[in-house]
């Protein structure tokens, strides 16, 4: 489909299973290939991202089979991949090609990781740089600090404290943890320089780390302490692990649930969630939405503001960065300004997300100013909401896409192009849109 034509829409209503979510789908795929043991990962994300990590493991010589109703069943090595040679594609999946590269290093072989052409704008240089700290040989074959990459054999051997900056993207830190157990002869300590971005993806790894058996101490919010490997096997599957539900993508039914006064009740996440982007319900309710939750659930009916509408807010977006996305599209049906705070690394995603959504909440008729880190929403005026001839630009960005669905509760039609590009976390996503959308 070039592109779908959407709304106007005035109420939504109803309740939604979520996918599982990808941050997770893709750390558990990994941590189960290095374990000994076989494990059966239930409610796993079937999506381009997660595809990508299950090919590369199987193309290393894994045994990665799926099965009926998002089960996987992962055949674990016990560390060393029984392929020590190959040439990884990795579309545009960060959470496969940050976390393989640190893994791959580890294994004493030649490999090359590309992606597609996104994939190669986006930076690799911090993760790198911490493993070449450790002996590793890394070279870049178009650009420096960018992929392609070559990783070539060498003799891993840590010496200090390993180094690595937090303030690009938190899946390079998350790539060192996974990966230095395996070589751990000695407890290895790594400490981050300057701020730590998105911590709470880094909370995700730790947590999933434990249940494989690895348990990293944190002395203090910039040091992780991995500890000695004490057999050569160091991961030890739990046997079965169930994918929480995509907290992220729960993001744009709780908005639906707010600006289409609900209820909306997204299942799979909830008060027991180890994401941040849980958080997102937060931001939310901090607007005026009205929201309960329970374990493993969320509802959002409406807005408790005198006006109905939502309220524009300013809020640092350090530990919510994908779901700050959605706050974006929500302010345009809030009254003031929306500033987001602290969300550079929009610009290293799968687009540059700031430019992206400021070209594109333009052209609904919302006045934004972008900065380097920033950006302010002023929704648009009554009678100034536009509905574009050409369409919302998605920038194969599957964020944009989801974003922009809601920009449909506006009082126009919406043309949104490109919308397959949801099928990188969330190929249904469209079909689930329309069943709670009137």
């Amino acid at each position: 489909m070039p592109s779908i034509q959407i709304g106007p829409f005035t109420r939504a209503q109803g309740s939604i299973v979520l996918p599982g979510s990808k941050s997770i789908s893709n750390r558990a795929l990994l941590l189960a290939a290095l374990s000994t043991g076989t494990t059966t990962l239930k409610n796993l994300l079937d999506a381009d991202d997660t595809q990508v990590m299950r090919n590369a493991l199987r193309q290393l010589g894994l045994s990665v089979i799926d099965q009926a109703d998002k089960v996987c069943v992962v055949q674990g090595c016990g560390g060393k991949f029984p392929i020590q040679e190959g040439d990884l594609f990795l579309g545009n999946a960060g959470t496969a090609m940050r976390p393989l590269t640190a893994a791959l290093a580890m294994q004493g072989g030649n490999y090359r990781l590309s992606g597609v052409a996104r994939m190669h704008e986006r930076p690799i240089r911090d993760l790198v740089d911490g493993l070449r700290q450790v002996g590793a040989k890394i070279e870049y074959e178009l650009e420096e600090g960018y992929p392609p990459i070559q990783i070539l054999a060498a003799d891993i051997q840590i010496k200090d404290v390993v180094k690595v900056r937090g303030d690009v993207s938190s899946q390079f830190l998350t790539a060192l943890l996974m990966a230095l157990p395996l070589v751990a002869k000695d407890p290895v300590r790594i400490e981050v320089i300057g701020e730590l971005i998105s911590r709470p993806y880094i909370d995700i790894t730790l947590k999933l780390m434990a249940r494989f058996g690895v348990t990293v101490a944190c002395p203090d919010a910039q040091s992780f302490v991995i500890p000695a490997k004490t057999s050569d096997t160091v991961y030890k599957s739990p046997g079965q692990l169930s994918v929480e539900g995509d907290a992220s993508s729960a993001s744009y039914f709780l908005a639906l649930g707010a600006i289409g006064a609900g209820p909306v009740r997204v299942l799979g996440v909830g008060n027991d969630s180890i994401q941040g982007d849980v958080a997102f319900a937060d931001a939310l309710a901090l607007m005026g939405a009205n929201i309960s939750a329970g374990e493993d659930w969320i509802e959002v009916s409406g807005v408790k503001n005198a006006n109905g509408k939502l309220k524009g807010i300013t809020i640092d977006c350090t530990e919510i960065p994908d779901a700050a996305m959605t706050l974006a599209i929500a302010s345009l049906f809030a009254e003031g300004p929306t500033r987001l705070n602290n969300i550079a690394s929009w610009r290293v995603k799968e687009t540059d997300r700031i430019a992206a959504m400021a070209a594109e909440l333009k052209k609904v008729g919302a006045v934004v100013e972008e900065g380097a880190d920033y950006i302010v929403v002023n929704a648009p005026s009554q009678g100034n909401w536009k509905s574009p001839n050409e369409g919302i630009d998605t920038y194969d960005d599957h964020r944009m896409a989801m974003c922009f669905s809601l920009a449909a509760f506006g009082p126009n039609a919406l043309k949104i192009n490109d919308p397959n590009c949801v099928a990188k976390t969330f190929p249904t996503y469209f079909a689930e849109f329309s069943k709670v959308v009137s």
